[in-house]
């Protein structure tokens, strides 16, 4: 009987989140650990298809870093990183696409729907709902740096996200673009997701990683920054507590911010349900960011 009361007491302490929520648009970044191992995958789309079913609007955009490199291994291709980036020439863009749409896009739509939820993503070609532009980087020396066929997100379709969402259908997204001529250009996923949130005015942002969230002292999992604010991250980031990969993460969450989205978050999507801790509990499991 205790046990059935904590759950009842669990469900009233979500309720308000459930109210302040409804028909609300959350973007979710799904990469990493969340996307390679099973049971951390299948916490994750179950918490997703939870959120749909009780009236949130999730968007899932989602990138495929590690399979991608195990796919160029097995055609004999070596990743090459150009500022942290990665340099997307006609062949790796071809494993590129053929990993993200055809293998990612499409296991992911199955296992949503295995679930019992409603989902859908462009890996059959009739849609698309990211375009974008060639990017390039400045150099050290002031010369732009060639990525290849990498871009960014200038434009999504919102009128076509938004259908499906109040439909309460899952937009599944791949982190990639058309540019102008109808090609392909290779996203970063964060990014991605940044720009889908701020061009949908979305409520939430929450990009899953492979850590607890910000730590003051990365040996130390205990040291979890629970909010934070953009100046603080600024400054956080200026002293290197902040660093690596967490920087472009940290970067994604301003940009979506600056766009118009309420708060940001950095989850760990190995912890079981962390989605949901993060949304619908009062204290939540990872580090929030906002204005």
């Amino acid at each position: 009987m205790d046990s059935a009361i904590r759950k009842a007491e669990t469900l009233i302490e979500a309720l308000r989140y459930l109210r302040q929520f409804h028909n609300q648009l959350i973007v979710i970044k799904l990469g990493g650990s969340a996307m390679e191992e099973p049971d951390a995958l299948l916490a994750t789309l179950q918490d997703v298809v939870f959120m749909s079913t009780v009236g949130l609007r999730p968007i899932i955009v989602h990138g495929g870093g590690k399979p991608i490199d195990r796919a160029m291994a097995e055609s004999g291709l070596k990743p090459r990183k150009v500022l942290g980036r990665r340099h997307t020439d006609d062949e790796t863009l071809a494993i590129v696409v053929r990993v993200l749409l055809k293998e990612i896009n499409a296991d992911l739509e199955r296992k949503v729907r295995q679930l019992g939820g409603r989902a859908i993503g462009p890996h059959l070609g009739s849609l698309q709902f990211l375009f974008g532009t060639k990017l390039t980087l400045p150099g050290p020396d002031g010369q732009p740096i060639d990525l290849g066929r990498v871009g960014a997100v200038t434009r999504i379709d919102a009128e076509l996200l938004r259908d499906f969402c109040a439909a309460g259908i899952i937009p599944l997204i791949p982190s990639l673009a058309l540019d102008e001529a109808g090609g392909w250009l290779n996203v970063n996923a964060d990014t991605a997701a940044a720009a889908v949130a701020g061009q949908l005015g979305a409520e939430k942002l929450v990009l899953l990683t492979d850590t607890p969230g910000i730590l003051a002292d990365r040996k130390n999992p205990d040291s979890l920054l629970t909010s934070l604010n953009m100046q603080r991250c600024q400054e956080l980031i200026a002293q290197k507590v902040i660093d690596e990969g967490m920087i472009p993460k940290v970067e994604a969450c301003f940009d979506s911010l600056r766009a118009g989205v309420k708060k940001t978050h950095i989850v760990d999507g190995r912890l079981r349900h962390s989605l949901l801790l993060e949304i619908y509990t009062d204290r939540g499991v990872g580090t929030e960011i906002t204005l």
